[in-house]
């Protein structure tokens, strides 16, 4: 096998466009470039080539952050795209999230609440589309933290989407309760924030699932 030595690459360098990006090079061109400048350069007035080989190598630093950039992108684009093909298996499916509308079905719903803090009064109310109180119902002394289920069962409803109100006190402070809701998913839709599913007309997060079927 042929050794290259180094007259090999003291040969005068060739001529390349202002601008060229050193960190194209390859280690046998840079190597070339390098020996090149060392042969070509005043003794008398050595230029230091610190500079050249700082650049070189933060171009190249810079280039590889790049292709890891690249990467990440398109791993995320992959995940979007699996989580659009996961969502998409959710369409027609009974879900609980994160919601004030509850699906009623024949006559029933099952809605589930959680309090920020103990309440000491707590009044669950529920309105058709029309604004009309079709369900109420109050809780005494609740704790926080714990989930709370209420089931609307009432045959005259027609099946639909219908609002919950939660109104919780602990004397006279307001206490914030969190709906957990039945839904059926119409559709999914990719957003600039992700991956959403079309509940009722309203865009739901996939974090915001706690519940597929059941």
């Amino acid at each position: 096998m042929e050794l290259t030595g180094v007259n090999d690459y003291l040969k005068e360098p060739e001529i390349v466009e202002a601008g060229y990006d050193n960190a194209k090079m390859d280690n046998e061109d840079f190597l070339k470039v390098l020996l090149a400048d060392l042969q070509w350069q005043d003794p008398l007035n050595a230029n230091d080539i610190t500079d050249f080989i700082d650049n070189t190598i933060k171009l190249r630093q810079m280039e590889v952050l790049n292709d890891f950039q690249q990467t990440v992108d398109m791993l995320e684009d992959i995940s979007q795209t699996n989580s659009l093909l996961y969502a998409s298996g959710l369409i027609g499916k009974k879900i609980y999230y994160e919601g004030f509308n509850t699906y009623v079905e024949n006559g029933t719903s099952t809605v589930k609440f959680t309090l920020e803090s103990d309440a000491e009064l707590v009044t669950i109310t529920v309105m058709d589309s029309s604004g009309n109180i079709v369900e109420q119902e109050s809780f005494s002394n609740l704790e926080a933290g714990k989930e709370y289920p209420f089931e609307i069962n009432n045959p005259d409803l027609a099946d639909g989407y219908y609002t919950v109100y939660i109104e919780a006190k602990n004397g006279e402070e307001a206490v914030k309760a969190t709906v957990i809701s039945e839904g059926l998913v119409d559709s999914v839709l990719k957003t600039d924030d992700g991956i959403k599913v079309i509940v009722n007309n309203n865009e739901i997060d996939l974090n915001s699932i706690v519940q597929i079927g059941g």
